[in-house]
Formats: structure tokens, C-alpha cells, sequence
């Protein structure tokens, strides 16, 4: 019997592919970074073709370092979410470079209708906002020549990453998608589990475009037999978000994970119940298996490692991330100054997409190391504006926060989130949670395990940070984050 599980984990800056026993344990990695593009303010592009091209490559590689595709019993996709590609059924081309979800372009033609804000909230558990994908797929058909027809003569195809990538890896021969990514659209009817036809109307988004919609661990298809040897069976799908619930096993309500990638994201299960929020938190899919969908409250953080890397890429502050620990652990605190890293708006728990960043406090004694400092804090204010939120709309605060992405490699940030959260944070042994999700779908479609119950035992702490900080300083700096946070929003 095949003992091997591969995952592909396409994220939003970088394109990986994992190769897991059936045990969990990491047999091969490869990875590669993916460029963005900013044609205009407020922009946010990817170039398609060059995802499917890195998706192959780092498929490859992962397998040639486990030994090749015959012990591969399953692959499993995850995906950065909300992010938008059309492409021509016949040829496989997209008609537009992606709208990467950090693309805010339809700013103002979601400002227009937000009177229809609680209606399609209803339906969707989402707010009316650029992040999701029905403003992104309504700009290219009026933008791109010709596409409208085109797309209600059935000659175009939408998905977001994983259809992309699933279109591509079975040779052309499979559009579809899971609930999960499918809930992420502002088209799906959460509580039906279904596309729905007044919101298709709303948005003008013709039917002949969209995947069918497919639990996580189903039957996607085969790849190629021309990719990597074999035809290896696409199982699991889901989000990446949504990944991470499960790689992290948070498979009770009430347990949260948040992820520190580009973005930052928690997410809370919330078992059976579609928990509708007061304080502008999501409610969405966290998985749906057998037909059966469980939910979750997610509250959704724009820039998160996605700041460090402005720090280190555009204004040249620091040469990697790793740097920015250091420069963190050699202060006491910043004086005072503050970080907002509103550069494409502000999510969770704001929705404002006008805002813009800024660096507040500075003084003739700020210097670089505040300023680095400031940009990690700034996740962890954050991270807690998502937790009142949670708290506002009812959620008792968590035993423990999981955590997983890349950004948790750094222990002082670590520490200072549970420091501010008044909360213990755990980091997980594997902290490609993603990528393990992904993969242990893949292992459910394909009956290398009985139920996700039995995966979870799989799950193991590597360290758990304990808060420490005085209530009197956790309050006062959060005071001054909230501060800082009123003077850039727009309203």
C-alpha cells in the first residue's frame, strides 16, 4: 500500500510542495518564492502561468528527493483564497493576470451597493468587500474586451487557485472546487452549500463560469500521467485557512488557530453552528466531509508577514526576516512608536479599505530598531483586536492560541503575542500546517484514514509560550495601538 501523501501548499508569496508519511512526518520539501505585481495603487497581481510552471517544478522536486510518485497514494491542494483567474476553456490561458485577494481595485463598486451588505451577509456569512472573489470576477468580464460574452457562451472558466491548479494538473479534464473556497466567493449560500442564483445575478456572473462544488475530501480527478509519471489521485481541497484548522486539529469548537503568513487569520470552530457575528467577523466554512459542513468565525488580518517583507524589500530596513528578531530583542520597547500596516486597507475587525499605513510616535530618537520592532508588534495588536471581536460576539477566550505560517519561527514574537493576548500560544512541531491539512484530506479522500478524529492524534506541541507582561502594560500598549489605528482609518 502506498505510504505517501503529497500536498501542494500555493500561497499568496511563495509556491510549496510537501511530500508526508502516513504518520505525518515530513519526507520532502521544495519551495519557491512568487513575485507580485503592482500595476496601479491598490493593485495586487499574479501571473497564473508562472504559478501552474512554479506548482509543477516544486511537485517535482518533492518528489524526486521522497524517492518518486509510486508510493504517492493521494495529492492534496491548498491555496491562498479569494484570488481570481478566468482562462479560456480551449486553450487553458488566462485572459488577465490573477486579482491577487490583497487587490482592492473594486473598492468603490462594493462602497456603491454596501446597502446590500446584510443581504448578501445572510447568505454568505461575508461582507461586501474587494477582498472576496464576485467584485474580482464582475471587473474582468467589464474590463477585459469581449469577456462577458465570451464567459455566457461558456467559453471561459473562473476559479480561484485550487480550480486553476486542479483544471491544470488534470490535463484540462476537471473544473471544480471545494466548499470551502467555494464559501469565499460571496456566491456560495453558506447554509444551502450551493452557488446561489441571486447573488449570481447580483454580481452578473454568468453560471457557465463557475467549478462544481465538491466536499474536501472527494474526488478531484487524476493529474496527467505525463507530470510526474503516474496518475496520482487529487483527493483533498481546501483553502488554506481552512488547511490549517485541520492540520492543527482544532477539531472541537471553541479551539482557535491563527495563521502568521502573508496575512494573518484566526479561526475559530464553531462545530455545526453558523455563528453570525456583531463586530464584523466571518462566518464561513471550516471544512465540509460527507456532505456535512462544520463552521468557524474567522477574523481576517491583511498584512502580517507581508510587512516584514515591505520592511525588508521596499524600504530596505532589515536584509531577511530572521533580522527582524534581533533588532526586536535589543530594545525594551519602541517609545512609544507604532506601526499600522494598512497598506492595502484594513481588514478584520475594520473593513476599511481606504485606510492606509502610517508610522506613528516618531521622535529624534526613533530609529530603525523601533520602527522593525513596531512592524512585529503591529501583528500582535492585530491578533488581539480579532480576539475582542471573538470575545464581543460571545466566544469564551481560548485555553490556547495554535499558531503555525511562517512568522512563527520567531520566539520573541512569539512570547510578546501571548504576552499581549493574555493567552498561551502554542507552536506545533510541524509548522506547515497548511500543507499537512492539505494532506491529510488527501489521506481521507483516499481511505488512508478512518475519520479526521484519528489523524488529530497525530498533532504535537514543540513549545508553549506563557504570558508574562504585567496587565497595566498589556492594557497601555493596546490603548496605544488603538490610537494609532483611529487616526489612519478613513471614517
Amino acid at each position: 500500500m502506498p505510504q505517501a501523501l503529497l500536498a501542494i501548499d500555493q500561497g499568496t508569496t511563495s509556491t510549496r510542495a510537501m511530500l508526508f508519511g502516513l504518520d505525518g512526518a515530513v519526507l520532502a520539501r521544495a519551495q519557491v518564492e512568487l513575485p507580485q505585481a503592482y500595476p496601479e495603487e491598490g493593485w495586487v497581481e499574479h501571473d497564473a502561468m508562472r504559478i501552474w510552471a512554479d506548482t509543477l517544478d516544486v511537485c517535482r522536486a518533492a518528489l524526486e528527493q521522497g524517492g518518486g510518485s509510486d508510493d504517492v497514494a493521494a495529492l492534496g491542494l491548498t491555496n491562498q483564497r479569494e484570488t481570481t483567474v478566468i482562462w479560456e476553456r480551449a486553450t487553458g490561458r488566462p485572459i488577465h493576470p490573477a486579482l491577487v485577494w490583497q487587490d482592492r481595485r473594486t473598492a468603490d463598486w462594493c462602497q456603491a451597493r454596501l446597502a446590500h451588505e446584510a443581504w448578501i451577509g445572510e447568505k454568505t456569512g461575508l461582507l461586501l468587500d474587494p477582498y472576496f472573489s464576485a467584485s474580482k470576477i464582475a471587473w474582468l468580464l467589464d474590463h477585459v474586451p469581449g469577456a462577458r460574452a465570451r464567459a455566457e457562451a461558456g467559453e471561459l472558466a473562473f476559479g480561484t487557485i485550487d480550480t486553476w491548479l486542479i483544471w491544470n494538473l488534470s490535463g484540462g479534464k476537471v473544473h471544480a472546487t471545494d466548499a470551502t473556497n467555494a464559501s469565499r466567493t460571496l456566491l456560495y449560500n453558506l447554509a444551502r452549500g450551493d452557488w446561489d442564483e441571486e447573488l449570481l445575478a447580483f454580481f452578473g456572473v454568468p453560471r457557465a463560469l463557475l467549478p462544481e462544488v465538491k466536499d474536501c475530501a472527494a474526488d478531484f480527478g487524476v493529474t496527467d500521467p505525463a507530470l510526474f509519471g503516474r496518475a496520482i489521485p487529487i483527493r483533498g481541497v481546501a483553502g488554506d485557512q481552512q488547511a490549517a484548522v485541520i492540520g492543527q486539529a482544532c477539531l472541537a469548537p471553541g479551539m482557535v488557530k491563527a495563521t502568521y503568513g502573508t496575512g494573518c487569520f484566526m479561526v475559530m470552530n464553531t462545530g455545526s453552528e453558523i455563528l453570525r457575528s456583531r463586530h464584523r467577523l466571518l462566518s464561513t466554512l471550516a471544512y465540509r466531509l460527507e456532505g456535512r459542513s462544520t463552521y468557524a468565525l474567522e477574523g481576517s488580518i491583511f498584512m502580517a508577514g507581508a510587512a516584514v517583507q515591505w520592511l525588508r524589500d521596499a524600504v530596505k530596513l532589515i536584509g531577511s526576516a530572521a533580522e527582524s528578531e534581533i533588532w526586536a530583542r535589543g530594545l525594551d520597547g519602541t517609545r512609544g512608536v507604532y506601526l499600522v500596516p494598512a497598506f492595502t486597507g484594513l481588514g478584520a475587525p475594520y473593513w476599511d479599505p481606504q485606510a492606509r499605513g502610517a508610522i506613528l510616535g516618531l521622535t529624534r530618537d526613533s530609529g530603525i530598531g523601533e520602527i522593525v520592532r513596531a512592524t512585529l508588534e503591529s501583528v500582535c495588536y492585530q491578533t488581539r483586536d480579532l480576539l475582542e471581536a471573538m470575545r464581543g460576539d460571545g466566544a469564551r477566550l481560548p485555553a490556547a492560541l495554535r499558531v503555525d505560517g511562517g512568522m512563527v519561527a520567531n520566539d520573541w514574537l512569539m512570547q510578546f503575542l501571548a504576552d499581549l493576548l493574555d493567552t498561551p500560544v502554542e507552536r506545533p512541531v510541524v509548522a506547515e500546517t497548511t500543507a499537512r491539512g492539505a494532506a491529510i484530506l488527501a489521506g481521507l479522500g483516499a481511505g488512508c484514514y478512518g475519520s479526521l478524529e484519528e489523524v488529530s492524534a497525530h498533532w504535537a506541541r514543540e513549545r508553549r509560550f506563557e504570558p508574562a507582561m504585567p496587565a497595566e502594560r498589556r492594557e497601555r500598549l493596546y490603548a496605544g495601538w488603538l490610537d494609532a489605528v483611529g487616526r489612519v482609518r478613513s471614517h
